[in-house]
């Protein structure tokens, strides 16, 4: 029995306690029948996890923790629907421990106390353990996450928290040093795959009452977006739309009309998905906005990780745009940060103006030629030893091999160039970059060309 505000013997409908405590080491909601299809579904081990090979391998840190019964606070840091929860939910269960809930968007200080202050008295009482589950924990403030040290350091709980964030950004030092930080990854087409199947047939789903066809369950799949939780709660609503339509399957129009979005033609694994993003890419490139945009919509509906779009961009800021605009990495490194932080379907916006800034910038993929020729050099065996005056002279005996002398430092030369030799003979007076003189890209040609001729000896006196 948990005392004070974690009493819940009979825990009325509709509380809004910021923290539950549930006893017995599971999650007692996902054992009723009316809970959502995703809570009743909740893996009860570590082998029913889906996905996140690398936690539930033989000998992992998680593994160890599970069945070697030890207490160890775990940070939990990954995308939306990749099993946080769950995996808190196994820690409590299979070790028998009580399971307390703590929200970080309603919970303040004085409720983590509380709960730190109840999972002490109930050890020193019954020897207990208990599992403190945070959700969110970025959204805690300095001072809330402060207050969970204590009960971390004492070990009076087994502190489970959870984040979407940077936990090195969004977590305080000492929690962080005090935890085992855990990667979570996002779950493939076939994690999805599985989970949605196992869910039609399992008991604790829909017990095999509905079959459901290829493209119905292809469509939930792409939907899903690697979140194994949203998965299960279009099936869910996927179900209940074949049962009003009196069908013994779920067809893909029972899956469209529940999620309320219509099935692209778009195989995220297949020619489909390397065709759009390839034409996407091409539509940026080429300067057409409209038709970038059509694609990347076509994406976006098709339920693409926004994270692949976004990373696309970055490359192509480089590889087309380049120098001829150099705001345009700046705005394709923000757009994936913003992408990262908020998520679809906010994130579309952000991907749209990327995509359209991009589209209208000028272009130059004098970088991408500079780059690719200055490697071929290096894999043809133009290497060259470093000119001796600009070899480390930091240290003994340096200056007697000759190494720093004669260096000209830039900063006390005219213009701050030097007048010397920087590249190895082997490449004598390779010129890799050649800039163009679109955009921004003709003020940087004729400031290098400039750069260049000084630093070759080669300027008019």
């Amino acid at each position: 029995m948990v005392e004070g505000l974690f009493e819940i013997p009979d825990e009325p409908a509709g509380s809004t306690d910021p923290a539950r405590a549930r006893e017995g080491g599971s999650l007692s909601d996902a054992d009723h029948v009316a809970a959502p299809l995703a809570v009743r579904m909740r893996p009860r081990t570590l082998d029913e996890l889906a996905g996140q090979a690398q936690l539930r391998a033989p000998g992992s840190p998680l593994r160890q923790l599970i069945e070697g019964d030890q207490s160890l606070s775990l940070l939990l840091w990954g995308p939306p629907g990749t099993g946080k929860t769950t995996i808190a939910s196994i820690v409590s269960r299979q070790t028998d421990r009580r399971f307390v809930e703590v929200s970080a968007v309603s919970a303040g200080v004085k409720e983590v106390r509380a709960a730190i202050d109840s999972a002490r008295a109930t050890l020193v009482r019954t020897g207990k353990e208990t599992v403190l589950f945070v959700d969110e924990v970025h959204r805690f403030s300095k001072a809330q996450q402060d207050a969970l040290l204590p009960g971390v350091e004492n070990r009076w709980v087994t502190l489970v928290a959870a984040t979407t964030e940077n936990p090195f950004f969004s977590v305080i030092s000492p929690l962080l040093s005090r935890s085992l930080l855990l990667r979570l990854e996002s779950l493939t087409d076939d994690d999805v795959r599985a989970v949605l199947e196992r869910a039609l047939e399992d008991e604790r789903g829909l017990g095999g009452r509905l079959a459901i066809e290829d493209e119905a369950l292809d469509h939930l799949v792409r939907l899903a977006g690697g979140d194994a939780r949203r998965s299960l709660t279009y099936l869910e609503a996927a179900a209940g739309a074949a049962d009003s339509m009196g069908s013994e399957a779920i067809t893909l129009e029972a899956a469209e009309t529940a999620v309320d979005q219509a099935a692209v033609r778009y195989d995220r694994q297949g020619d489909q998905h390397y065709d759009v993003i390839s034409a996407f890419i091409k539509s940026v490139r080429g300067s057409d906005a409209d038709a970038a945009l059509h694609y990347l919509a076509r994406m976006l509906e098709a339920g693409e990780d926004p994270r692949f779009i976004a990373r696309r961009l970055m490359i192509l800021a480089s590889e087309d745009i380049g120098l001829a605009d150099p705001t345009a990495l700046t705005t394709a490194v923000a757009a994936a940060q913003t992408v990262q932080l908020i998520g679809l379907p906010e994130a579309q916006l952000t991907l749209a103006q990327a995509t359209i800034a991009l589209a209208v910038a000028p272009k130059s993929n004098a970088v991408t030629n500079a780059i690719f020729a200055a490697i071929a050099d290096v894999k043809a065996g133009k290497i060259g030893q470093v000119p001796p005056h600009l070899r480390d002279a930091h240290y003994g005996g340096a200056k007697k091999l000759g190494h720093g002398v004669e260096y000209k430092y830039a900063h006390d030369e005219p213009f701050g160039i030097a007048e010397q030799q920087y590249a190895p003979d082997a490449i004598g007076d390779a010129a890799y970059y050649q800039p163009t003189t679109y955009g921004n890209e003709a003020a940087v040609k004729d400031r290098w060309e400039r750069i260049r001729a000084i630093i070759r000896g080669r300027a008019e006196r």
